[in-house]
């Protein structure tokens, strides 16, 4: 059974590590923290960590760093959120303005993610399943080309260049993007998919031939488009942020790089991560050695899309973080991002 006192000798060593990347000893602990007591009685508490398998000495110096079990508690036991500073806050809300493309605000959100904490960045996207297509635009953009731009109510906007063969006039456009409209408009993106399908494959009389041609070649990449929306995938920013931090990794930090490239394995580690009160979630090294990434912890919390779909932001580094600093930013960034498209 650890201590009260003990539990604050772990806090200062976690902090003071986390902060100098070097072994603490006792007396650095005398020396930085108000404890009130000797070096002898520091390292009695120590010593009670040590059992507990909460640090280690990582050489026959006689500092101490934090092990997993040790961070691990440690972030339990984190009942404050170190607030963001006004800077940070300001921050956070003139890099994400509004916009209507959801590409580029989780673009914007992962640089911010990994510029507030020094660490890699991660967010997913919604998932599109639920959600329904607001409109498809067709664009005249000169002589042979089309855009065709396709519309979610959760923000996702989606473009695509189209070679046209033949000349259309802009009552010909306006009478596709009528025809693809009143198929898909308000439809779910699998059912909006399965109904252009139909439509392709219906056979009514009347048509005309060279409109049905077109109309089958735009239809073909709106299907296209609604497609990726089926298909979960993250955006990364800050990667290099991990060879600064190098010296963290006992070997190299390739194995950790090629784990990040496995999206679908990122995305099963979230789908794992428990949130604690304060909807924030952390994994700490070993606790994710199967997914290849055992030297890392990551920090992760939920926001919501327009159309109410729930995904993960998240940082990912050495397990020597600042976990109270990213567990705050984390949360921080989650919220003003569920405000954010919430207003869309």
């Amino acid at each position: 059974m650890v201590s009260d006192r003990s539990l604050e000798v772990l806090r200062a060593i976690v902090t003071d590590y986390v902060e100098s990347r070097e072994p603490v000893g006792s007396k650095r602990i005398v020396e930085r923290h108000q404890f009130g007591v000797s070096a002898a009685t520091i390292r009695n508490d120590m010593a009670q960590l040590e059992e507990e398998e909460l640090i280690t000495a990582p050489h026959t110096s006689s500092g101490r760093v934090p092990t997993d079990k040790g961070y691990r508690l440690f972030v339990d036991q984190l009942a404050d959120r170190r607030p963001l500073s006004s800077a940070q806050k300001r921050a956070i809300e003139m890099f994400l303005e509004p916009s209507a493309d959801l590409d580029d605000v989780l673009k914007r959100t992962v640089r911010l993610l990994s510029q507030l904490t020094n660490q890699v960045a991660l967010v997913q996207y919604p998932s599109f399943a639920h959600a329904a297509v607001r409109h498809v635009e067709l664009v005249h953009i000169s002589d042979g080309v089309l855009l065709v731009v396709v519309i979610t109510d959760n923000g996702r906007v989606d473009q695509r260049l189209v070679d046209v063969e033949q000349r259309f006039d802009e009552a010909d456009i306006d009478r596709l993007k009528h025809r693809l409209n009143s198929v898909v408009a308000a439809q779910t993106v699998e059912g909006a998919a399965a109904r252009l399908i139909a439509e392709l494959e219906s056979d009514a009389e009347g048509r005309d031939e060279r409109h049905d041609g077109m109309f089958a070649r735009l239809a073909a990449v709106v299907i296209e488009v609604l497609g990726t929306y089926r298909q979960d995938k993250l955006v990364m920013a800050g990667a290099a942020n991990l060879a600064r931090t190098e010296d963290d990794f006992t070997g190299s930090i390739f194995p950790v790089l090629e784990a990040l490239e496995q999206q679908v394995v990122l995305l099963r580690l979230f789908g794992e991560m428990q949130a604690d009160q304060f909807g924030v979630a952390a994994s700490i090294g070993s606790e994710n050695a199967a997914f290849g990434l055992g030297e890392t912890s990551v920090v992760a919390s939920g926001y919501r899309s327009s159309a109410g779909e729930i995904a993960r932001l998240a940082v990912l580094g050495p397990t020597r973080m600042d976990y109270a600093g990213n567990m705050a930013a984390v949360r921080a960034v989650a919220r003003y991002l569920t405000r954010l498209l919430g207003e869309d």
